[in-house]
């Protein structure tokens, strides 16, 4: 296909420019130190599987199964999605390599771009880049209130504003059943004031009403029956727990009998974190617990805890939702050199580059002396040596004149 249009990115990416790069690589960076003084390893899962793990995993009922994935055949015919998010990768990774076998709990973190097919906006894009942690094979409560405390650091570390953690249990499934059966009937006796996307899935999951933005709906939630009042005794006690190891760390939280999440596989605790400075799109990230999610893929009971973290907004929230200003690279030395000197220039500046400093050598053949200072200047160079048929001279630095060789060069530009 041919045409005389200008190319651009597909709706719904962004490059991710130079500047945003290095904040990203700092969030990296603090992930790696918090999350692995905490013992958690790395792990990389494809970035495409078997269409079969998420429509299992996520859930049949789910938006995300539903509407988002992108799902495609190969020439094996063979239907495989772009991972729409983290979990079920890691799990599946989990039973496939034999980690059950390892000292339990597990503990893994990961970090990459994942695909959902969303309507495009500031904070919310079709590839987007996630930071999260699972934790498997433990159903200790500290095992869900050590993943919050983590997420709480980091956030913290990076400088999040106006956070706030959303926190509430949805029990087991066989603890919920009465109160399904208790929700199901308040909805099917309101059913003409719902949204016809809820009354769809009445069955399939009655909890998402909760997450509706449909105004007839949102009434009707208004007087639902709430989970938290039907808890069963152990997922009260186990819920109870929780709060008490994340009270004894002083983080604090607010109950959300409402709160739910677009994934089917939760269970217990389930938490999300926000922050007012990103206005309507305020989840920064958020997780729970998911016991029963193993199974789902074949295999054996092995309880689960994680949670997923946006790249994008923790960026955006940074800034208070505005474009962060341009950061200014190190410059401890800017080699400048006139017409015909390029080859003792580019030798300076590599044995300046591997004797550790950060250098800049000016690349533009056209450009004068004049013309290399003034780039100098806005480089912020500490020191400028200029390479002519004189030799070697600094130009700026704690000692201006002229130096013997590039070894002097290097010591001048360390000052």
């Amino acid at each position: 296909m041919s045409g005389g249009g200008k190319v651009t990115a597909p709706r719904g990416t962004h490059d991710v420019l130079p500047d945003e790069a290095e904040r990203r690589a700092e969030v990296e960076r603090l992930a790696r130190e918090i999350l692995g003084g905490a013992g958690y390893r790395r792990i990389e899962t494809p970035i495409f599987e078997a269409t079969e793990l998420f429509a299992r995993g996520v859930g049949a009922s789910t938006d995300v199964v539903q509407k988002e994935m992108y799902t495609f055949e190969d020439r094996g015919e063979r239907s495989l999605t772009l991972r729409p998010e983290g979990t079920a990768g890691v799990v599946r990774s989990y039973l496939e390599h034999g980690m059950h076998k390892l000292p339990q709990p597990v503990k893994l973190w990961y970090w990459g771009p994942f695909f959902r097919y969303e309507r495009a906006q500031k904070g919310r894009q079709r590839q987007f880049w996630q930071l999260g942690i699972e934790t498997l094979g433990s159903e200790d409560p500290s095992v869900d209130a050590e993943g919050i405390v983590l997420l709480h650091r980091l956030l913290g570390a990076l400088g999040v504003p106006d956070l706030r953690l959303r926190l509430g249990s949805l029990g087991t499934p066989a603890g919920r059943e009465g109160y399904r059966e208790l929700l199901v009937a308040y909805l099917r006796e309101h059913e003409d004031r719902l949204s016809d996307e809820v009354r769809g899935r009445i069955d399939l999951n009655p909890l998402r009403a909760f997450d509706s933005d449909h105004p007839g709906t949102r009434e009707v939630m208004a007087g639902a029956p709430l989970l938290l009042d039907h808890l069963a005794e152990d997922d009260a006690a186990h819920f109870a727990e929780v709060r008490a190891l994340l009270d004894g760390a002083g983080v604090a939280y607010e109950i959300d009998p409402t709160l739910v999440r677009g994934l089917d596989y939760y269970s217990r605790t389930l938490f999300e974190f926000t922050s007012d400075a990103l206005g309507a799109q305020s989840g920064v990230g958020g997780g729970g617990r998911y016991d029963g999610l193993m199974e789902l893929i074949g295999g054996p009971a092995t309880p689960g805890f994680g949670w997923g973290a946006g790249i994008e907004r923790i960026l955006l929230a940074q800034t208070g939702g505005k474009d962060p200003e341009p950061a200014e690279q190190a410059c401890d030395l800017y080699v400048a050199w006139a017409d015909g000197h390029r080859a003792p220039a580019f030798a300076l500046a590599d044995a300046a580059a591997r004797d550790g400093l950060a250098v800049r050598l000016d690349q533009a053949p056209a450009r004068g002396l004049k013309g290399q200072l003034r780039r100098a200047d806005r480089a912020g160079a500490r020191t400028i040596v200029v390479v002519d048929e004189d030799g070697l001279r600094v130009e700026r630095g704690a000692e201006r004149g002229p130096v013997a060789d590039a070894r002097a060069a290097i010591a001048a530009a360390r000052g």
